[in-house]
């Protein structure tokens, strides 16, 4: 059961899904950071995960900003125009 009181802020959308690899297209409209508690939600998608590991251009990163487009591993399957939220 998650809890609700817990503060998030959107942090991003995401822009695709690449089933074959399980990896979502995110573009940021806030700040990510590996480590980070990550929940995506949309109207049939509910996942939350640790951010383990990002990639911009096929270049690992540690963080990115606003702006930025990055891929991530998600566990399940995700949707274009789901929305990034960062717990906070």
């Amino acid at each position: 059961m998650q809890d609700t009181t817990r503060k998030v802020e959107e942090v991003g959308i995401v822009t695709d899904f690449f089933s074959h690899v399980s990896v979502a297209a995110i573009q940021l409209t806030g700040s990510l950071k590996v480590g980070d508690t990550i929940l995506i939600q949309g109207h049939t998608t509910s996942v939350e995960q640790v951010v383990d590991s990002m990639q911009i251009e096929k270049q690992s990163v540690q963080e990115a900003k606003a702006g930025d487009n990055i891929g991530i591993k998600v566990s399940e399957r995700v949707r274009k125009h789901d929305k990034v939220l960062k717990a906070i």
